[in-house]
């Protein structure tokens, strides 16, 4: 035990204080797909670190091995890239203090458990699973809640030698003293909840060599020089347990604070059973990250200002810890469509971003219409930057574009005279007064112009109204009867294109 003193005192963690900013951490289970729970304690996590030009670090927390879903830490880390919050130090990404991965990392904590046996803060205990069942039945049979007794603390040293020498199975467990001392909570101000009361002593190293979450995050938040631990609220309780842990190592503690509970908009549970708050899915719907990012912040607390379509760099500059209330956020997502739309028009209107916009679209054209194009026209860079910044502020997600309402965008309609001619006797002439407006050197086409120049026209026929007129044009440029302006649809489809569909019309 000397040694495993010896080996845990050479691992001394960080001084805190010596770094330039706090270091924080991340710290998800690889059981599943990152959710929108996880996801917003990261994003707080990001963003009180690189308000204060700290370290955001993310800690895969994989100690219940029967758990473990292959592939979900490298997907969680894939989520966070494709958030925009991308850890400084990860697994993937290395650093100064790792492994970043729990289960690489046995040998700090069974040293620490070494250390806490030996200074007497710790036991062994070998009551078996059988017992344990047995007394967690008892508990609710007496309507008590299950706790354990705490019997193996009273063993002597001969007794533990005794068992040690039978070959028996064990397990370390924690001994909760009383009197716990109260903290601050970053959000929920003092507390302290004195677990020895309600608790039996728990177990920190499991018979197979792995920690619980208890000894393993006191341990790696040391070692991590992590400086503050923002979580879940539901860790709260845990808190003054976790702080006898510190106090047993002779250990500072972080400070901590707790971030109330994200749900339902009617006060549920968000349900991960459902599917439906995954990050995968989000990013298989076409929303972009900047709406989840700004979503799940507008629905709490936390900044100066609350509106919609800010950006990370707002978020992290309007950021205030002392302004997270302990109201929990009530989420609706069926607002997020909006969201949606606001942060693309914005990315629409960023031209570095666009570049990226006009490249998707391209794609999403070609596996939606594929040998329907009439030629590659429709693929240009040009053509498709017009109808992203024409539809900028109309459309909530870029697949909207090659939906069968925008279908006339990248497939010529089929439409006959004889249809034109329902809509008026005067479709030829209203062909010919278009035609002319298309060819003449001075048209300016704009959106503006363009609805001052039909108006003119419609006052060149002899009994087709202003509303027939553009119905009939519609159908003709669209095969359809609703969408965009014509003066839209014409921008955007051009002099040769809009000419080459009207006489197309008109001769078939």
């Amino acid at each position: 035990m000397a040694r495993a003193l010896r080996a845990l005192r050479s691992a001394a963690g960080p001084e805190r204080g010596l770094e330039r900013g706090p270091r924080v951490r991340f710290g998800p289970s690889p059981t599943g797909f990152l959710h929108l729970g996880g996801l917003r304690t990261a994003l707080y996590n990001y963003i009180f670190a690189k308000k204060h030009q700290g370290t955001f670090i993310l800690r895969v927390e994989d100690t219940d091995q029967n758990r473990v879903v292959p592939g979900a830490a490298e997907g969680i880390e894939d989520m966070l890239d494709w958030a925009g919050i991308p850890p400084d130090e990860s697994p993937r990404r290395g650093g100064s203090f790792g492994p970043y991965q729990q289960s690489h990392r046995l040998d700090f904590y069974r040293s620490a458990s070494d250390v806490l046996l030996e200074r007497g803060a710790a036991y062994r205990c070998f009551c078996t699973p059988q017992r344990l069942e047995l007394l967690k039945k008892e508990a609710l049979r007496s309507q008590q809640t299950p706790r354990y007794d705490n019997r193996c603390r009273h063993l002597t040293p001969t007794e533990v030698a005794e068992k040690l020498s039978q070959g028996l199975d064990w397990v370390v467990r924690f001994r909760l003293e009383k009197g716990v001392e109260p903290f601050q909570d970053l959000v929920y101000g003092w507390n302290k909840h004195e677990v020895a009361d309600v608790e039996g002593d728990p177990v920190i190293l499991k018979g197979d060599g792995f920690p619980t979450y208890h000894l393993a995050n006191v341990v790696d938040d040391h070692y991590m020089g992590i400086s503050h631990v923002l979580r879940g609220t539901e860790w709260l309780t845990s808190t003054s347990k976790h702080l006898l842990l510190y106090k047993a190592f002779g250990w500072d503690p972080p400070q901590f604070g707790h971030l109330p509970l994200l749900l339902n908009k009617d006060g549920g549970k968000l349900s991960k059973r459902q599917g439906d708050i995954f990050l995968e899915r989000f990013a298989r719907d076409g929303y972009l990250p900047e709406a989840l990012l700004d979503i799940i912040t507008n629905c709490g607390s936390g900044f100066a200002e609350k509106q919609m379509g800010r950006s990370l760099e707002e978020l992290i500059s309007q950021f205030e810890i002392g302004r997270i209330t302990t109201h929990s956020a009530l989420l609706d997502l069926e607002k997020l469509p909006e969201f949606n739309r606001i942060h693309l028009t914005h990315h629409i209107e960023n031209e570095g971003l666009r570049q990226k916009l006009i490249r998707e679209v391209q794609l999403l054209v070609e596996h939606v219409y594929g040998d329907q194009q009439v030629n590659q026209e429709v693929l240009e860079k040009e053509y498709v930057e017009r109808v992203l910044l024409l539809r900028k502020g109309h459309i909530s997600f870029l697949k909207n574009l090659v939906s069968s309402d925008y279908s006339y965008l990248w497939v010529r309609p089929s439409v006959s005279r004889e249809q034109l001619q329902t809509i008026s006797a005067e479709a030829d002439e209203i062909g010919k007064l278009v035609l002319g407006l298309m060819t003449r050197q001075d048209a300016v086409l704009t959106v503006e112009e363009l609805n001052k120049d039909l108006k003119s026209l419609q006052k060149q026929t002899k009994e087709t109204k202003y509303s027939s007129m553009m119905k009939l044009l519609r159908l003709a440029l669209s095969g359809q009867q609703h969408g965009p302006s014509v003066a839209e649809m014409m921008v955007t489809l051009g002099p040769q294109e809009v000419c080459g569909r009207i006489h197309k019309a008109l001769s078939s």
